[in-house]
């Protein structure tokens, strides 16, 4: 893990903790009023160059950040040579599911896809399934061809 990152996480852990309300406060209304219609594709390409700031080495680096920025568990269900399913919970997604059926995750669906890029070395693209509201959890399949390199 990046030394940014890690002195992130540091961070988050001698600092208070943000109330939920305050979080689905500018996570749910207000990036939606600033960014209006365009915030799924913004908030996508913002999770992006997060991952970018804060490169992760391994997978298990990607979950434990996940965890430490409150975003929920997350989980691989399945990887193939082209493809990785993977599954994110937490309480908050839940609820938030519960509440809000037009909620998205693609910030998270954009730091996942630059996260396995930079760890595979291919462009990647992550997908959010629309079938949130199953048991509150979020599924998202990230997709890559081993010929779409990146390039130095």
């Amino acid at each position: 893990m990046s030394e940014s990152a890690s002195e992130i996480m540091t961070l988050e852990n001698t600092t208070e903790t943000v109330p939920v309300f305050g979080y689905e406060l500018i996570r749910e209304v207000l990036l939606h009023e600033l960014l209006g219609d365009d915030a799924p594709e913004i908030l996508y390409w913002a999770g992006k160059r997060l991952a970018r700031k804060y490169p992760m080495e391994t997978f298990d680096e990607i979950s434990a950040f996940f965890q430490q920025a409150a975003w929920g568990s997350l989980t691989i269900i399945k990887e193939s040579k082209n493809e990785m399913e993977l599954e994110l919970f937490s309480p908050l997604i839940k609820q938030r599911c519960r509440e809000n059926s037009e909620s998205t995750f693609q910030l998270e669906a954009g730091f996942i896809a630059q996260q396995i890029e930079l760890q595979k070395e291919v462009i990647c693209e992550a997908f959010e399934h629309p079938n949130k509201k199953k048991k509150g959890k979020i599924y998202f399949t990230v997709k890559w061809d081993k010929k779409d390199t990146i390039q130095p």
